[in-house]
């Protein structure tokens, strides 16, 4: 019995890391932000007459695993070089949790359900959206890291997609309305992109990624840069009120966040140190949903 048991244990045990290691090659949590921006550009764009339940559920679960595979193709590709870096040296494969043959047919199930699911419940334009956006990340985003700065501007693109997609799912268009919301994704990526990138120079530069600005420099240049990326955020961010797509109130939330924002980028000018490279990292994860979230509550009766 106790060898049964211990058998019994040790098998829930591998099931565990093995099921782990799934969950991490999805970037379960990076998949599940994109998805709520999806959801938002959804909510967003509907009328209001009857909400569209089957459009959304499709476009959340076909948007998630898109994602997904992204990310997952990204592990695989970049699976070398993630053994130089601290922060990802413990990926399942660079330490073989999973074999590479498994991880390339998991993504390919996984991004063909969601391409699948994006088709049948959504529409063709949102499919070839969310497709454009996996093939950007994919096969240009990807290897142009090792290339320069130019992979941010890239991948700003796939990066400010999700809310577009939303809006095609629930209108069928692309109109102003969603150019707007995809603007103010895609310039919150550059500050983004760039303080995650200041924070995590050393371990970049083992791996050959070449994503700050001003020749990749931790210095004034590259902090105004992120400056001015910020601020734009500031009109940005009063667009979908002054258009009526939302009210007053949003515009003011957005403003008090993009201010807070843009004053930690004063600090990083001032000093160029890692500290406060860290500061507008986290306070670029904050920005974007709580401007979104006042954005939809401020468009909900």
């Amino acid at each position: 019995m106790r060898t049964v048991g211990l058998t019994d244990q040790n098998i829930y045990h591998l099931v565990t890391i093995r099921a782990k290691a799934y969950y991490e090659l999805l970037k379960f949590r990076l998949s599940a932000l994109v998805t709520f921006s999806a959801v938002f550009g959804f909510v967003l764009g509907d009328s209001g007459v009857s909400f569209g339940w089957s459009s959304f559920i499709g476009l959340a679960l076909g948007g998630f695993l898109i994602s997904g595979a992204s990310g997952a193709a990204n592990e695989i590709m970049e699976r070398d070089l993630d053994k130089l870096m601290k922060r990802t040296e413990k990926r399942p494969l660079p330490l073989q949790i999973i074999s590479l043959t498994e991880a390339y047919w998991f993504t390919v199930i996984i991004a063909f359900t969601g391409i699948a699911l994006l088709w049948v419940f959504t529409n063709p334009l949102t499919t070839w959206l969310g497709i454009l956006s996996m093939v950007l990340y994919v096969f240009v985003y990807t290897p142009l890291k090792r290339v320069g700065p130019i992979a941010v501007f890239v991948g700003a693109i796939p990066g400010a997609m999700p809310p577009l997609l939303g809006w095609t799912a629930a209108t069928g268009a692309i109109s102003y309305e969603a150019l707007i919301i995809f603007g103010i994704q895609f310039i919150w990526q550059f500050p983004h992109f760039w303080a995650i990138a200041w924070v995590s120079d050393e371990d970049y530069k083992k791996a050959g990624f070449k994503l700050l600005p001003s020749g990749g420099g931790q210095d004034l240049n590259t902090a105004i840069q992120i400056m001015i990326y910020t601020l734009f955020l500031l009109p940005l961010g009063l667009l979908p009120s002054y258009f009526g797509l939302t009210g007053l109130n949003s515009g003011i939330v957005a403003t008090v966040c993009g201010v807070l924002f843009l004053a930690q980028t004063f600090s990083l000018m001032r000093d160029c140190s890692r500290k406060s490279a860290l500061k507008i990292m986290f306070g670029s994860f904050l920005y974007l949903p709580i401007v979104q979230i006042a954005y939809l509550l401020d468009k909900l009766p």
